[in-house]
């Protein structure tokens, strides 16, 4: 009587993990964890020394906890710390960047996203050339064309005005967005264009009734890239703009700069971090939102 083998581990449990994977697995999980802490080690540390005193600092344990935490740094920084010549601290600032923000995003958004959908869909007369000339123009570097610029806010008369700073964001912004429109809405069906077209929709009404709906991942990436990029702009707010309308990097700039004597490390710290705190609150609100974006072929080439 021959005898019947015993089913092994691998054959009962057909989606166990092999040994050698589990490891990898864990060497994986340390790897990143490593770099992560790695790269928030520079957070922690501008965290804990903004909740210190001078005297606290002076000793120079950077990455001791505070031993009397407090947020006095952090008002200093928002209401009363020295801009250039004034000591209305980031507050001024704050508000700046959200009406610099806010149309820019609102015409970028809104322009990319209907030349892209022509460029798609649409039979565009020299749409190729005109595709390449996108491709090429969102490669320039911004100084190359600073000047020119310059003058033509100049002739418009918006140079060194909040709306001046958001247009020049918007033309920065439209080849590379126009490119990432185009891109995703060309992974959309024709036949949607062809039974709206067939059920009377025209050019737009195709655009907001039939485009539009299937589009939240592309906006919400285009969203925070644009958030991101403006909020954590310098060059621009400090060229554009003026001293009413400076951008809250420009007085983050200020404040580290025109300080006298002692150096307010703490309330450097704290500046930093409010200046920084926005752009990252809708980044985990949305973040999901960013990820589901991309993976679902928002950035698709």
């Amino acid at each position: 009587m021959t005898a019947v083998p015993r089913p092994s581990v691998a054959m009962t449990l057909p989606n166990a993990i092999p040994v050698k994977h589990r490891g990898a697995k864990v060497t994986t999980f340390l790897i990143l964890v490593f770099f992560a802490l790695l790269f928030a080690l520079p957070l922690y540390v501008m965290i804990v020394t903004s909740l210190k005193s001078m005297d606290e600092i002076r000793l120079g344990h950077i990455f001791a906890l505070p031993q009397h935490p407090n947020f006095d740094a952090w008002d200093t920084a928002w209401n009363k710390a020295a801009s250039g010549f004034t000591n209305t601290g980031l507050k001024s600032g704050f508000w700046n960047s959200v009406l610099i923000l806010v149309p820019s995003l609102i015409m970028s958004v809104s322009i990319a996203s209907i030349c892209g959908y022509a460029l798609a869909f649409w039979r565009v007369k020299m749409g190729n050339l005109l595709l390449s000339l996108l491709l090429v123009c969102a490669f320039i570097p911004f100084p190359i064309i600073m000047y020119p610029l310059i003058k033509m806010t100049v002739a418009l008369k918006l140079y060194n005005t909040s709306f001046g700073v958001s247009v020049v964001h918007t033309i920065l912004a439209l080849p590379i967005l126009t490119m990432i429109f185009r891109n995703f809405f060309s992974s959309i069906p024709q036949d949607l264009i062809k039974a709206a077209r067939i059920d009377g929709g025209r050019f737009l009404g195709t655009f907001v009734h039939v485009i539009l709906p299937l589009s939240p991942n592309i906006l919400v990436v285009v969203a925070i890239m644009q958030i991101t990029g403006i909020w954590n702009d310098f060059l621009i707010g400090l060229t554009f703009g003026n001293v009413q309308s400076y951008p809250m990097t420009v007085n983050l700039n200020n404040i580290t700069q025109t300080q006298t004597g002692v150096r307010t490390y703490n309330i450097y710290m704290a500046a930093a971090l409010l200046t920084a705190i926005p752009p990252l609150v809708i980044y985990f609100i949305s973040g999901k939102l960013f990820i589901r974006g991309i993976t679902a072929g928002a950035m698709k080439g």
